[in-house]
């Protein structure tokens, strides 16, 4: 088999662990609900899909109750809790090797665009990406297989003419990608286990950076 022509990579757990400002916002949110707040391990399973999907189906919100929530969490995390995150090691590089490679790549992740330009733009890794593609602010772009139909529109492609393959740690990012007949790649160093995404469907799980470009590139 050929490498993959395009990859498209998640970004909280994937790229940066984000987990930090994730959880402060959400506590914030649940402070102000009064909502008892979770354990560390059950907060750690929050990370990764939607917020709107996790208060909805753990917490039972309303559409009404959801808004007001972002709301509560933009106000911590667009000022602080973006920056209370840091990139995995190895991560750097291994972009700098695909795009050496002559690899396409770009995000696609269930952050907010504003959000996810401004974290990649801070930790100097714009250049490797061809494409940012997120979530919007709106919600009408907030599943990760709507946000991976966008990224592809805008790189002008899709599984059927280009060899495509998706990066990620949860089984959000695997069924996503299957929905457009993308293969998912699972990394272990993110907030998902071996488990969940084996179970998902990941064609392959890594370890690490260096584990992951060999796969990419082995097709």
């Amino acid at each position: 088999m050929n490498p993959p022509e395009i990859v498209l990579f998640d970004l909280d757990g994937t790229l940066t662990d984000a987990a930090p400002g994730i959880v402060n916002g959400m506590r914030i949110v649940f402070d102000r609900f009064g909502i008892e707040q979770p354990g560390e391990t059950t907060m750690r399973t929050y990370l990764g899909p939607p917020l709107a999907v996790t208060w909805r189906e753990h917490y039972n919100f309303t559409d009404e109750q959801i808004t007001q929530a972002l709301a509560i969490y933009r106000e911590y995390y667009h000022d602080v809790g973006m920056f209370e995150n840091e990139v995995f090691d190895g991560i750097p590089e291994l972009l700098q090797q695909l795009n050496n490679d002559d690899v396409i790549l770009a995000t696609a992740t269930s952050k907010p665009d504003f959000s996810a330009t401004r974290i990649i733009e801070h930790f100097g890794l714009r250049d490797h990406f061809t494409y940012i593609g997120a979530a919007n602010l709106e919600g009408t772009r907030d599943s990760k297989a709507l946000v991976i139909e966008h990224t592809l529109e805008q790189l002008k492609a899709n599984s059927t003419t280009h060899r495509i393959v998706m990066v990620g740690d949860r089984h959000h990012d695997v069924h996503g990608a299957r929905e457009h007949g993308i293969d998912t790649i699972g990394v272990l160093w993110g907030y998902g286990d071996a488990e969940e995404l084996t179970e998902a469907g990941a064609i392959a799980l890594v370890q690490n950076p260096k584990e992951l470009r060999a796969e990419i590139l082995s097709g």
